[in-house]
């Protein structure tokens, strides 16, 4: 068992994160804190950081020809064996970067990807990152290739994606418009429900927010269900709707989506349109907030311009406070669509439920 656990360590990818924007030094560390976090999820050890703030993008390697130079001596200091870009790569600077730096080469949105293709466990959830992987893939497919080639395949090419990746741009294709007609299909049926769920009148309250906000375990606390929570980035991907009485004639349908993040590529957004949908088609949206994190203002306005994205703009929102017994912040007040929470200490849930029937059947 020994020598198992040694041998699991050394496995365990060591990365350096890269981060290099106009938006100045604090929001850049702010931005490779949640990268941090999302390698932690999909089992990489971070190392260190490594950030500019840059006045303009340099085509061939994102960063200057200088700072990569220090970026790959800061490599071989450290003894990592990745480097994760937090802004998004092409193809060419991929490449370039792995030539000059002699590490694999990844970027924030294939690490998402990566731990999407760990968390999908239903088909349609398969499906859809499958989906997103293929969008991704298609443009940096030369890069991906060699990549493969140079150093495996593990972190940013696991799950569907890794047997794509030596497929031609044209299979590519191919494989995106069959899985494509294969979700429309499973729309079609969902959208069948969702006709019989009007005609009976019966409501339907969609929990969305900034992934490891407390949606799951929200949902575990109001419905005695038993879905997967944990305390990682996008812990679950796969959609639960369970049904809520309150009073005999005060019942309705809540489910869970997928949590967002800031700079999610429009591949992801367009490869979960089918889950998201269910947002769309709510009568009221619970938008979930973790209270806790010092950065829940931006994650509540990224939450809010996701919604936008999909079509949701309109719908009522109640916007829930999670983990207020773990907030210092007494900025946050309870009002009209404000509601203070703590789903794992059932702290106020009867008061949400009881305001949840206010805004979904007040006359």
């Amino acid at each position: 068992m020994k020598n198992k656990l040694i041998e699991n360590i050394q496995d365990k990818p060591k990365a350096i994160l890269v981060g290099a924007s106009r938006d100045g030094k604090e929001e850049i560390l702010k931005s490779l804190e949640e990268l941090e976090r999302l390698a932690e999820t999909a089992n990489i050890e971070t190392l260190d950081y490594f950030y500019q703030t840059i006045k303009e993008i340099t085509k061939a390697t994102y960063i200057g020809s200088g700072k990569v130079i220090e970026l790959k001596d800061f490599v071989n200091e450290k003894g990592a064996d990745l480097i994760i870009f937090d802004e998004e790569l092409s193809s060419f600077q991929l490449n370039n970067l792995e030539d000059i730096c002699g590490v694999k080469v990844i970027d924030r949105s294939m690490l998402i990807l990566d731990i999407f293709a760990s968390r999908a466990k239903t088909s349609e959830g398969k499906l859809q990152v499958k989906l997103a992987q293929l969008k991704y893939t298609l443009p940096r497919s030369l890069a991906m290739n060699n990549s493969y080639g140079r150093f495996g395949g593990g972190v940013g090419m696991r799950g569907p994606g890794e047997s794509e990746i030596e497929l031609q741009k044209r299979i590519i294709k191919e494989n995106i418009l069959d899985i494509e007609a294969k979700i429309k299909t499973l729309k079609n049926q969902r959208e069948v429900l969702r006709k019989k769920r009007k005609d009976s009148k019966e409501k339907l309250v969609a929990i969305v927010g900034y992934t490891n906000a407390g949606k799951s375990t929200l949902l575990n606390t109001m419905t005695k269900a038993d879905v997967y929570a944990d305390d990682k980035l996008f812990a679950t991907l796969d959609t639960t709707t369970r049904k809520i009485f309150v009073s005999y004639d005060k019942r309705f349908l809540i489910t869970d989506t997928v949590g967002f993040v800031s700079k999610l590529p429009h591949e992801f957004i367009e490869a979960f349109q089918a889950t998201l949908e269910e947002a769309n088609s709510a009568d009221l949206i619970l938008n979930v907030v973790d209270s806790s994190d010092k950065h829940y203002k931006e994650h509540l306005k990224v939450t809010n311009e996701v919604l936008e994205k999909i079509g949701a703009g309109n719908i009522p929102k109640l916007v829930v406070y999670n983990k207020v017994d773990q907030c210092q912040d007494s900025e946050i007040l309870d009002d009209d669509n404000k509601i203070k929470i703590s789903a794992k200490k059932n702290q106020s849930i009867d008061d949400l439920k009881q305001k949840i029937v206010g805004m979904l059947f007040e006359d």
